[in-house]
């Protein structure tokens, strides 16, 4: 069995500099367990079996636009180590009434990428950036799962149950997003060659969800 190397594994970020993390549009992202930990279930026959904590990551991702206004979620694959997920802004204030997902081809160069807490302009109700949606992702679950150590004995993380940073793409056409739920559908599948996954002999390429 090949070993954890967080060098290896590390998933390499994107982001655009200049690029506006809270522009309406739709976003990849894969977020890994700390030190690749296989907390959340496992595959067997190119299956994904979650556990109880992979259950309770699923829960918390498909509850996201019910406590977020301005997000809406699309595929997503928890597997043992780590999870894939679309992420759809909708450029919905906090507190108004979700308007529904926009063309994905929207995300474009609007300024500054936002820092901390949802963005907000001086008389302009405040919107989530992509970095708030995944924070409040992180949180939710982390509280949930200790809450679970402590209560019905699940497995302890080591420090955090999240690598601190996460990978993302900014999906910009229909083609590209179609070929991403694609990907994310048949990551079971292909776990043997995951580049997650500390058994996998022959890894694959990094960007192999790039069409």
């Amino acid at each position: 069995m090949m070993a954890y190397d967080p060098r290896q594994h590390h998933r390499r970020s994107i982001r655009l500099e200049g690029y506006d993390y809270a522009s309406a549009g739709a976003y990849f992202v894969t977020v890994c367990t700390q030190d690749g930990a296989s907390l959340l279930g496992v595959v067997v026959d190119g299956e994904t079996r979650l556990n109880d904590a992979g259950r309770m990551v699923q829960a918390v991702w498909d509850q996201l636009p019910d406590s977020y206004p301005g997000v809406a979620v699309d595929a997503f694959q928890v597997m043992p180590n780590h999870v894939h997920g679309i992420i759809v802004l909708t450029g919905d204030p906090v507190g108004a009434t979700p308007s529904g997902c926009p063309d994905p081809t929207l995300g474009q160069a609007r300024g500054p990428a936002p820092t901390g807490a949802a963005r907000q302009t001086r008389g302009v109700a405040p919107t989530m950036s992509l970095e708030d949606v995944v924070h409040r992702f992180k949180s939710l679950t982390t509280n949930k799962y200790a809450r679970c150590v402590r209560t019905l004995g699940w497995p302890a993380f080591s420090r955090r149950l999240w690598q601190r940073n996460y990978y993302e793409h900014i999906i910009r056409n229909e083609e590209s997003l179609n070929h991403i739920r694609q990907y994310i559908a048949d990551n079971p599948a292909r776990w043997a060659y995951d580049r997650e996954n500390p058994a996998a002999i022959n890894p694959e390429p990094e960007d192999a969800w790039r069409i």
